[in-house]
C-alpha cells in the first residue's frame, strides 16, 4: 500500500475528516463503515442508498493516496459485510457494493476542493444559497471553509463566482470531460511507473523529477479494472441475502454432525 499522502499541516491523509456527509440511514452506516475502512488503511468517500433493482448499500472508499483496485475493493468486502450483518443498520435484504471514487468522482474533503481546482464541478445544496440550490461551473479552489466555483450561469446582477460552505454542500462531483479523463490517465501511467522503479524494474529518477512524480501520484490514478459505466469505477459486490442464507446452511450442517 502506498505512503499516506500528509497536508501541509502535517494531519495524516487518512485521519483527514468528510466535510461533505450524508443524512439518515446512510450516514448509520458510514458510522459503522468509517472505522473499519480506517483500521484497514482506506478512507470513507461516501454512502449511497438507492432502491434500484433492489436495494443497493454503495460504499465508496479509497486509499489515502486516492487509488482504490477491485483487489481493495473485495478486502473492504470481505472485512464489512460481517460488521454490517451484525450492526443491521438496514432493515431489509441489500446488495452491497464496494467502489472506488471513479473518475467523475464526488468531493467530500477539503483537500479533495483544493486538488481538484481547475475542473468543472456540479454541486447540489443542502440548503438555498444566495436563492440557489444547485450550482454548475468551474472549481476555483477553496477560500477558508468554503468552496470558491465560476458559474456557468450566473443570473443577470449575480457575481461570476459563487462561495458555496462546505458544510452546506449535500453532493459535489466532478463533471466528466476528456481534461479530467486525460489528467487522470497521466497520473496513472505515473503511478505506474513509480511502482517499476520500487520493484527495481527502473532506473530511480533524479530528484526534481521524483518531486514532480510524488505531487502526480498524490492525486487519483485511474483504475486499471472493472470498469463501471464508463466512468473509471472499481466495483466489488454482494448480498446480505446471500450471507444470510449461508451462514444458515453452515448452522445446519454442524447441526447435522
Amino acid at each position: 500500500m502506498s505512503d499516506p499522502i500528509t497536508h501541509g499541516d502535517g494531519t495524516d491523509a487518512l485521519d483527514e475528516p468528510r466535510l461533505v456527509v450524508e443524512p439518515g440511514v446512510a450516514a448509520r452506516v458510514a458510522a459503522i463503515a468509517a472505522p473499519v475502512l480506517h483500521g484497514l488503511g482506506y478512507r470513507l468517500v461516501r454512502i449511497k442508498i438507492s432502491g434500484e433493482a433492489g436495494c443497493t448499500v454503495q460504499v465508496m472508499a479509497e486509499r489515502p493516496d486516492g487509488t482504490m483496485l477491485i483487489d481493495d475493493c473485495e478486502a473492504v468486502s470481505r472485512a464489512l459485510s460481517p460488521v454490517l450483518d451484525v450492526a443491521d443498520p438496514i432493515d431489509r435484504a441489500y446488495r452491497l457494493e464496494i467502489s472506488s471514487p471513479g473518475i467523475d468522482r464526488p468531493l467530500v474533503r477539503r483537500s479533495d476542493f483544493e486538488r481538484y481546482a481547475g475542473h468543472r464541478l456540479k454541486v447540489e445544496m443542502t440548503v438555498p444559497h444566495d436563492g440557489r440550490k444547485r450550482f454548475r461551473g468551474v472549481l476555483l479552489g477553496v477560500d477558508g471553509d468554503r468552496a470558491r466555483l465560476k458559474r456557468d450561469d450566473p443570473r443577470e446582477g449575480e457575481a461570476a463566482e459563487a462561495l458555496l460552505p462546505m458544510e452546506d454542500i449535500g453532493e459535489a462531483r466532478l463533471v466528466l470531460t476528456d481534461e479530467l479523463i486525460a489528467e487522470s490517465m497521466r497520473r496513472g501511467k505515473a503511478a505506474e511507473r513509480a511502482m517499476r522503479r520500487d520493484l527495481g524494474l527502473e532506473p530511480p529518477l533524479a530528484a526534481h523529477a521524483e518531486q514532480d512524480l510524488q505531487k502526480a501520484a498524490a492525486t487519483p490514478a485511474k483504475p486499471p479494472r472493472a470498469k463501471s459505466k464508463n466512468t473509471g469505477k472499481t466495483t466489488s459486490k454482494n448480498t446480505k441475502q446471500h450471507r444470510l442464507a449461508a451462514r444458515d446452511a453452515r448452522n445446519d450442517h454442524h447441526r447435522g454432525d
